[in-house]
């Protein structure tokens, strides 16, 4: 029923109608398959009716999801819609709401989404906080801090979330499931329910649906990757050979770069922890010096008068005047360097003006890429091809692009794409001696044992060579029972 729209009515009124909440959340799936990306005004209101009036939390949680279906080729409507369902008191509902937002928006960064995302991290049940994690993840994917500011404070709370030992499993698990889709690639990936040319993705649409059936079996959560689609310029000429050239993209290259790498601590040394101190052993204490302050008294009513002697001028300390000199010549010290220093700054040294150019260098608006290079959906306004013989046949849509020679005549420079094989040393053969020797020339010492002297007879020889000689056939087998008839 994908795509069918007008063409799926009965079948999904009959659905919807059944008594059975199993076939009415069959209907809402269908519905959601038949309009998707269509935005039809008629398919959103049967599903929000069927969310806000249906006796089955799950059939009102897969009615507000369903919205994002349909929905995701107007992703800056949906905030508006779910808005009041992601305050409604079901907890299902306000799933259904954060998972829509993430479905419709995945890869867009929508601000006005993760403003509603936000608050729903906080949420007083767990499946909710999973939910919202999902989404802001869905949304955030290949999203830096240059074009959304909240892209580092969310990869951050995801990792307190994980780290927390006081949090829900089922909320760990969803924050730990989110930075796994914000890394997704190796960040050279975004979720799209649609092609790079606008058609619907048919494999990316029915792989999201089946994802957010994890509800029901967590390993549905890996068909999330049949909705990932590479983010590159792939230029072919006219013998799908891939030429070497490079494009320009008139961009500052920290807004659609890489988002930073995150430190990981290599060692961390335990902290020490702190004895604890009983009540009794304070009272103990207290007791002590309380005895020791008395034994003072005492003794200080029987002591006599000490008699002070005097003060011998070889006694006087030469310390203190070696120790308050260099501090007088190191004040001074300081006061002409903060003197110079001040002059420096006010005359205008050439270090500051050096790293101001060095900032501006890296910021300057404009850079080549190479061809096969990363280029996100909203960088591609930004690309142009100055390449006088390689062309591009129609406006640039990302992933594979048609490109035309207009030098034909002149040598190819092609990318390498395939990797020199390595010259690797012989396995042994089933006839080599199952004992521990030098190899001939290298000084190597190689072992042979029972499984490696079978293993022999397959790698001896390379198979993929249809030239090469064949491997040798094993030997046959002596048994007992003829030499008895021979006998």
């Amino acid at each position: 029923m994908l795509g069918r729209q007008e063409g799926a009515d009965a079948l999904v009124q009959r659905l919807l109608d059944d008594p059975q909440p199993a076939l009415r959340y069959s209907g809402v799936c269908t519905l959601a398959l038949a309009y998707c990306g269509t935005g039809s005004n008629k398919a959103v209101r049967k599903l929000l009716h069927a969310a806000v009036s249906d006796v089955s939390d799950d059939v009102r949680r897969m009615a507000v999801m369903s919205l994002g279906f349909i929905l995701f080729r107007k992703p800056s409507a949906v905030p508006r819609i779910v808005e009041l369902l992601s305050e409604s008191y079901n907890p299902h509902v306000r799933y259904g709401a954060a998972m829509c937002l993430g479905l419709a928006a995945a890869g867009t960064g929508l601000e006005e989404a993760i403003d509603i995302l936000e608050p729903m991290t906080k949420d007083s049940q767990d499946f909710v906080r999973q939910g919202a994690f999902l989404a802001s993840a869905l949304i955030m994917v290949q999203q830096n801090e240059a074009q959304n500011p909240k892209a580092g404070t969310i990869r951050k709370t995801l990792q307190k979330v994980v780290g927390d030992r006081h949090e829900e499993a089922m909320t760990k698990w969803g924050a730990s499931v989110s930075l796994g889709i914000l890394d997704a690639g190796g960040r050279n990936c975004t979720i799209s329910l649609q092609t790079q040319t606008g058609n619907l993705n048919m494999n990316g649409i029915v792989s999201a649906l089946i994802f957010t059936q994890y509800w029901y079996w967590f390993p549905f959560t890996l068909f999330l990757s049949g909705a990932m689609t590479p983010t590159a310029i792939i230029g072919v000429d006219q013998d799908l050979e891939i030429p070497n050239f490079k494009f320009y993209s008139a961009t500052r290259p920290s807004v659609f770069g890489y988002p930073p790498e995150q430190e990981v601590k290599t060692s961390e040394e335990p902290e020490k922890v702190k004895t604890a101190v009983l009540s009794t052993t304070a009272q103990a204490k207290r007791r002590k010096q309380a005895k020791e302050r008395q034994a003072r008294r005492e003794s200080m009513d029987v002591d006599h008068t000490p008699t002070t002697p005097k003060a011998v001028e070889d006694d006087k300390m030469d310390v203190d005047e070696e120790t308050q000199k260099p501090n007088k010549d190191e004040k001074a010290d300081e006061a002409t360097n903060e003197s110079k220093g001040e002059g420096g700054e006010k005359e205008g040294t050439p270090a500051p003006e050096g790293a101001s150019k060095k900032k501006i260098e890296k910021e300057k608006v404009g850079y080549e890429l190479e061809n096969m290079s990363r280029v996100l959906p909203a960088q591609l306004k930004y690309i142009t091809f100055p390449e006088e013989r390689y062309k591009p046949v129609k406006k640039p849509t990302g992933g594979v692009i048609l490109l035309t020679d207009t030098k034909p005549s002149e040598p190819k420079n092609l990318l390498e794409m395939r990797a020199k094989k390595t010259a690797t040393a012989a396995a042994p053969t089933a006839g080599a001696t199952q004992q521990s020797g030098s190899t001939a020339g290298t000084g190597v010492e190689t072992t042979t044992g029972g499984a490696l002297a079978g293993a022999g007879v397959l790698t001896a020889v390379d198979e993929d060579d249809d030239g090469g000689e064949e491997a040798d056939l094993p030997h046959e087998f002596d048994y007992q029972s003829d030499n008895e008839e021979d006998g």
